[in-house]
């Protein structure tokens, strides 16, 4: 198979869709891998890196003219939409329900799309765990630095001193980001909340970090409550292949203390702050209502080279499936592979997206 890794054009995305080591394993099995001059200098990989791995590395046009499986980190923009070719296969984060535009597009030129956000196993989400991991553990950091004033924060140090309280970080939802989130704000110092509307995980949270957490059931009235005092509120909800549900409308942020930080982590699918919209590294915060918003939506971008060495490390067994017995046939013999086609033969695929985009599913055989 024809396996094509392109440069990533999104503002501040230094991510690449697979590493060296990971094109040598493919070429190794008698695939082709063609990777776009440059993808990977971002995460500290040069073109003679890929190159020694057997890997060609061509110019743009040529690789998504010839590859038949694209591997990449971040969804198509706008500008690679007609690089797509009809047929072709995708295998990179979608998140589809929030982007109406680019879902048309890949049904539009029929691509196989696969999203890593929405490939489910036991329970868990494998691909999208890495950099729910990264993702958690920046959001506390990011979040203290614009807690300074001069960034317009309310000027709390997160871990206090003696004498002074500690900042109050809010977690909303219990999941890869959360809990990765809850580590990082205890490692701080500072007083944490994770709220989650189940209380399985709740209860694993409490015993992971022997009750020096807080934990709540989410409801509306525990999370007016609480938004009140918050320095922190991190959004880390999911709903696969869905759009996120709204948590904090517009107007809870007046009941909030001037200059709190919001960063929702879960800005990818529509985030959970009716005030949220994507921003870049480049300007990744604004300000509504006095309450700083951090919504970048490619945060491990900022850390490419971890980020790239964690997504190669949980997505390459999938391409090496996808490459080793073509597409369909992978799609049908790994039901979580299966679980995750969005888009396919100009149809919708995946149950969560269908609803969210109110669009017919179609169903893959």
């Amino acid at each position: 198979m024809i396996i094509g890794v392109p440069r990533e054009i999104k503002v501040h995305e230094y991510r690449v869709g697979m590493t060296p080591a990971g094109a040598a394993e493919l070429t190794r099995e008698g695939h082709r891998v063609l990777v776009e001059a440059g993808a990977g200098e971002g995460s500290g990989f040069a073109d003679d890196d890929f190159l020694r791995s057997g890997a060609r590395v061509v110019g743009r046009d040529n690789l998504f003219g010839q590859a038949e499986l694209i591997v990449k980190v971040k969804e198509p923009l706008p500008d690679e939409y007609a690089l797509l070719q009809p047929g072709q296969a995708l295998f990179t984060y979608l998140h589809l329900a929030p982007n109406e535009a680019l879902a048309r597009a890949l049904l539009k030129r029929s691509v196989t799309a696969i999203g890593y956000e929405t490939l489910e196993k036991g329970g868990a989400l494998p691909l999208l765990a890495p950099m729910s991991e990264i993702a958690g553990r920046m959001a506390p950091l990011v979040g203290a630095f614009y807690l300074q004033r001069i960034h317009g924060g309310t000027g709390t140090l997160p871990p206090g001193v003696p004498g002074v309280a500690a900042g109050r970080a809010l977690i909303l939802g219990a999941g890869v980001v959360g809990s990765a989130a809850a580590r990082v704000c205890l490692g701080l110092g500072m007083e944490t909340t994770v709220m989650n509307r189940g209380i399985e995980r709740l209860q694993s949270l409490d015993d992971i970090f022997n009750g020096r957490l807080r934990t709540l059931v989410l409801t509306a009235d525990a999370l007016a409550d609480h938004l009140r005092d918050a320095d922190l509120v991190v959004g880390a909800l999911l709903v696969p292949g869905g759009r996120t549900p709204v948590l904090i409308t517009r107007p809870m942020l007046a009941t909030m203390r001037k200059g709190a930080v919001i960063v929702d982590v879960a800005v990818d699918q529509g985030g959970c702050v009716a005030t949220s919209r994507p921003t870049t590294h480049d300007k990744p915060v604004y300000e509504v209502d006095g309450i700083i918003h951090y919504t970048v939506a490619n945060m491990p971008g900022a850390y490419p080279r971890t980020s790239t060495l964690a997504l190669t490390n949980a997505t390459l067994p999938y391409v090496r499936l996808l490459a080793n017995v073509g597409i369909e046939e992978a799609l049908r013999r790994d039901p979580a592979l299966g679980g995750a086609l969005n888009t396919w033969r100009g149809g919708i695929a995946h149950h969560a997206l269908a609803e969210a985009l109110e669009l017919p599913r179609v169903t893959f055989a």
